[in-house]
């Protein structure tokens, strides 16, 4: 039998700490986080099939309310990832504030930390960041980019972001 599931609390919000304590988790990596609608199997075999508000995405820390009231609190899976940070010896921090911008401008999802950056493997990206100087490194951890453009929870994919007939316009 599959749990329907069609409510999220962003980050558990108003649930008391027992409560997520004794929920059911769901480990989730970035590519199934930023989908609406998803199927998935709980920590108690449960099979969740998730359908939720187009544009939302599903962050670690959320819960998920199912149609007959139990909750799943979803974890981060680790996955592979790009952990970028500047060059101790010849780098600045500000190094890494450039690679930000040149990589927020090919619209790669990417998460910000004040000591370094992580994106998803790219090998292209990778060389274009080697060439500004940043140190890579591959890892497997969670991957939590950066809401902004790609909307956040309840968020719907009318941003003011679009390529239209005249021209490429942004407006965040």
């Amino acid at each position: 039998m599959m749990l329907q599931v069609g409510k999220i609390l962003a980050g558990g919000h108003g649930l008391a700490p027992v409560l997520l304590k004794r929920a059911a988790t769901v480990e989730l990596d970035w590519d199934v986080r930023q989908k609406s609608r998803f199927d998935a199997t709980d920590s108690r075999g449960r099979h969740l099939g998730v359908f939720l508000p187009r544009g939302t995405l599903v962050r670690g820390g959320d819960v998920l309310v199912a149609q007959d009231g139990s909750m799943v609190r979803v974890i981060a899976a680790p996955q592979a990832v790009l952990v970028i940070t500047h060059c101790a010896a010849h780098g600045t921090a500000f190094d890494l504030t450039r690679a930000a911008y040149h990589l927020g401008n090919r619209h790669v999802p990417i998460e910000l930390r004040p000591d370094h950056l992580k994106i998803e493997p790219d090998h292209v990206l990778a060389d274009m960041l080697r060439a500004m100087h940043l140190e890579l490194r591959e890892a497997s951890e969670a991957f939590e980019p950066e809401g902004g453009a790609y909307g956040s929870h309840g968020a719907h994919a009318g941003h003011g972001h679009h390529h239209g007939a005249h021209g490429h316009h942004h407006d965040h």
